[in-house]
């Protein structure tokens, strides 16, 4: 990909400044039943996967649910079922890196100031993961993803990837024709809606 000017660069922040805000607002709308029954849809499409079937460490994430976020915890059960590791984002508050972190039970996440659960720091680091999934504002059809602007997942997944699969679920009222690419932002191997799923080519 040929380098950006200034002003493209400036114009591609711009935009997905603009998405982002949209999708908040759109996402807010949908009724808290609708998210549950959506989110459903996407966990039987999880376990479906490959990726996720085949996996014997994942990581989830655990969701904002005043932001009406995909709600992942019924797959969490299911994993460790089948004797999978489970991770979990954490956040340093001192450093602002993000690390997957193992916790035993999915009771064991806290919520500490950022509006999700997620495990003490003192948790075992997951150095080696099969599967990340990853949550998403919107996303595109070449693995492209818009999320709070923080940038934590861009940062956090190329230590993992390869031979970590990545993975983006999103409703499919969040699929959109294209994102707006900017300076380290990391594609998804596969993206999950409650409608489809899409395999990135690579």
């Amino acid at each position: 990909m040929e380098p950006f000017t200034d002003v493209e660069t400036l114009l591609r922040y711009k935009a997905k400044a603009i998405l982002r805000q949209r999708a908040r607002a759109l996402r807010n709308t949908v009724p808290a039943e609708a998210i549950a029954q959506r989110s459903s849809a996407i966990v039987a499409r999880l376990e479906g996967l490959p990726e996720i079937s085949q996996a014997s460490t994942v990581a989830l994430f655990y969701p904002m649910e005043r932001r009406h976020e995909v709600d992942l915890r019924a797959i969490d059960a299911t994993l460790r079922a089948r004797g999978v590791r489970v991770a979990y984002p954490a956040i340093d508050p001192a450093t602002r890196a993000m690390t997957f972190r193992f916790v035993s039970a999915i009771d064991d996440l806290e919520e500490r100031g950022l509006g999700f659960r997620e495990p003490l720091l003192t948790a075992e680091q997951a150095r080696h993961l099969d599967a990340i999934v990853v949550p998403a504002l919107q996303v595109d059809a070449k693995g492209h993803r818009i999320g709070y602007g923080a940038g934590f997942y861009d940062r956090a997944l190329p230590p993992h990837t390869p031979p970590a699969r990545t993975i983006v679920v999103a409703f499919d009222f969040q699929l959109i024709p294209e994102v707006p690419v900017t300076e380290g932002d990391v594609p998804v191997d596969v993206v999950v809606t409650d409608r489809r799923v899409l395999r990135i080519a690579g």
